[in-house]
């Protein structure tokens, strides 16, 4: 294991000291670094939250800040922060109009921020719940309830966050991000595999010209593992999990975010951009609006994942608007 780490148990904590002193602009509630949250929050404002295990920035954390996010539960590596951190965030983000949650379809989130939510209640906050599953491999159409949240939950923080911003109730910001969540699909792959610094060693193992298509990002199983292809097959396969449950007919408009895993240049995500626009132009979509680069992780994974949202009028003005965190930074258009 080659990293810049100190004590590998501490590496959590010395990664977010390290984001405080950096960014005046997040803070964290009383003495738990775990519970991340941006310095000024917006009166009146409905208060997003969202949380998961680190190892994935700027996958959680990376999203709070303005027309973003408002707090974040931070795990360890590929751990859920605790139910009690949640509650804490939950309490600094609520400015009287509720708290909406926002987080990935994970087992362990999933306990935490329903407990989280319950306490939240008994205080008088009231809370809503979005799940992100926009992983098309990781269950088949009918049953996507069981899929996993992985980086199309971007757009899902998009647009929660220029809802809220727009001083929207907590119900109309549920619904905008639910129909977010309906309408984005994400293919990934992953050529190599990451080292958890507590554990020290690789995740999984993969041969040196073996790339796996639906691998998740904490190294869950794909659904094929094969020789390495030339990109545009790749992506061509891949794209056919997303056209499948898509269809541009009278909607054409959409959003395509290209995301590096952690070890992919970016050069090669514009590779794969490349085809994909081409293959989605065939099929008679129009893009609007795209986003090349990393934002959800797996440490030093190698690999990409493609994410497409199907707009429509009343998400694309939504995606559309800027965004400013520490880790995101987008130009309203």
């Amino acid at each position: 294991m080659k990293k810049f780490i100190n004590n590998p148990e501490n590496f959590v904590d010395e990664m977010l000291e390290g984001i405080y002193l950096a960014h005046p602009e997040v803070t964290h509630v009383g003495e738990d670094l775990h519970c991340y949250v941006r310095t000024t929050p917006v009166k009146g404002k409905v208060g997003i939250v969202t949380g998961g295990g680190s190892g994935h920035l700027p996958l959680f954390l990376g999203y709070v800040g303005d027309n973003m996010l408002d707090g974040a539960g931070v795990g360890g590596v590929f751990q859920s922060p605790s139910s009690e951190q949640v509650l804490e965030v939950t309490r600094y983000v609520d400015q009287g109009a509720g708290v909406l949650y926002l987080y990935g379809n994970y087992s362990g989130d999933l306990m935490n921020f329903d407990m989280a939510g319950e306490l939240a209640d008994l205080e008088g906050i009231e809370t809503a719940t979005v799940v992100g599953r926009d992983d098309v491999a990781s269950s088949v159409v009918g049953e996507e309830h069981k899929r996993r949240g992985v980086a199309g939950i971007v757009f899902l923080y998009k647009v929660a966050g220029a809802a809220a911003s727009a001083m929207k109730p907590l119900a109309e910001v549920v619904r905008l991000t639910e129909k977010a969540s309906a309408r984005t699909r994400t293919i990934g792959v992953a050529l190599s595999p990451c080292i958890v610094p507590e554990v020290g060693k690789p995740s999984f193992e993969i041969g040196a010209d073996e790339m796996e298509i639906g691998m998740g990002i904490h190294g869950e199983p794909g659904i094929t593992r094969k020789k390495l292809t030339p990109a545009d097959a790749l992506v061509d396969e891949m794209m056919e999990r997303v056209l499948a449950e898509q269809s541009y007919d009278t909607e054409k408009e959409v959003a395509v975010l290209i995301n590096g895993l952690g070890a992919t240049p970016l050069e090669e995500l514009y590779v794969i951009y490349r085809r994909t626009a081409q293959v989605l132009e065939k099929a008679g979509a129009n893009i609007r609006h795209v986003f090349i680069g990393e934002y959800a992780t797996s440490m030093e994974m190698a690999g990409a994942s493609i994410s497409v949202l199907q707009l429509d009028d009343e998400l694309e003005p939504l995606i559309a608007v800027g965004a400013n965190t520490p880790f995101f930074k987008h130009i309203a258009r």
